[in-house]
């Protein structure tokens, strides 16, 4: 008996798995597809497990702006080939998708986010968002963006629905500041322009000891649906930020940013993701990492990590599993046509 015990302490110094409890950093991963020559950003579940995801016009050759990918893993041009057969150089019209950044399925409809913004060369026509039928395929409803919300260099990056509030609130990492879209009227309100929350705080990342230079302002948005607060990132910077919706809405510009509250310094992240437990997720894109924190408590804890994190780019949740995008940024440097992005899913148990 003291043999074994004492054979177990050891263990337990040593740090041996046999005995000792397993870290966040062994969760399983596990790949459910990928794109070969495809860099994909966007991904969405719907209620009924509808999985849709979009790659954004950052370069010639996009097979498709927006997929829904069946059981089998295979990739279907949505919401069908027509909407997602622009190339660079040709005329916008509003029937086709031009450079989609993000998609969020939410209840019965896919909401699309158009950054109109081919090649990051500037926007082209009015920022949209798209709303389509999920039952039907169809487009419901077209948003077009009101000139005095957005700058020629915006780049309108991720969205979030409001259904209480009937809104939407988009990041706009090309030019700092949040736009708040009314489902109602269809009216768009820019907020927090070139404000120090929504500004990126460095021009680089340190990833694998390799320097990625790039200023990427506001990214990042989650909405606290029970306390009515929307928080957001930059995606090169360290700084949490929240806001009430009330004030976005409501509110003046200057009463707007005397409501903004710094949370916390956490990692660079890029997509953000809020459970129904208050928990929030996102990448720590220099460590290559997913993180957890407890926005009660204030907890923060590496929630997955290894080899097939790289660049975690969006989060969706559907059926108690953390799915991801790995779009692989900070690994370009030239033709992606053999390079693989995958969608992966972690169990949140």
């Amino acid at each position: 008996m003291n043999k074994i015990f004492l054979i177990l302490s050891i263990a337990t110094i040593i740090g041996c798995k046999s005995v000792t409890a397993p870290t966040t950093s062994d969760k399983k991963i596990e790949e459910v597809t990928y794109f070969k020559g495809q860099q994909i950003t966007g991904l969405s579940i719907s209620d009924q497990g509808r999985m849709f995801a979009n790659f954004p016009r950052w370069r010639k050759d996009v097979e498709n702006s927006v997929v829904e990918i069946d059981k089998n893993g295979i990739s279907h041009a949505f919401p069908n080939e027509n909407w997602n057969s622009w190339e660079i150089g040709q005329a916008q019209k509003d029937s086709v998708f031009i450079g989609v950044q993000s998609v969020i399925a939410f209840e019965d409809e896919l909401y699309v986010l158009d950054t109109r913004n081919a090649l990051f060369k500037g926007v082209l026509d009015s920022p949209r968002v798209f709303v389509f039928d999920l039952e039907t395929q169809t487009l419901k409803r077209t948003y077009i963006f009101e000139e005095d919300s957005f700058h020629q260099d915006s780049y309108m990056n991720d969205l979030r629905i409001d259904k209480k509030k009937e809104k939407v609130y988009i990041t706009d990492s090309g030019h700092a500041g949040l736009v708040i879209l009314d489902l109602v009227d269809g009216t768009t309100k820019r907020v927090l322009n070139n404000h120090y929350s929504t500004l990126a705080e460095k021009d680089h990342l340190i990833i694998e000891d390799n320097r990625w230079n790039n200023t990427v302002h506001s990214d990042g948005i989650a909405l606290d649906t029970e306390n009515d607060l929307l928080y957001y990132h930059a995606l090169t910077g360290y700084g949490l930020y929240a806001v009430p919706t009330e004030v976005l809405i409501n509110g003046t510009e200057e009463a707007i940013q005397k409501e903004v509250k710094f949370i916390k310094k956490t990692p660079a992240p890029d997509g953000m993701l809020f459970d129904t437990k208050g928990n929030l997720y996102f990448a720590d894109l220099e460590q290559q990492k997913i993180m957890k924190l407890n926005i009660s408590s204030g907890k923060m804890s590496t929630f997955a990590e290894g080899e097939k994190i790289r660049w975690a780019d969006t989060f969706s949740i559907y059926k108690n599993s953390l799915y991801y995008t790995n779009s692989r940024i900070n690994e370009i440097t030239g033709p992606i046509i053999n390079m693989e992005f995958s969608i992966n899913k972690i169990s949140l148990d």
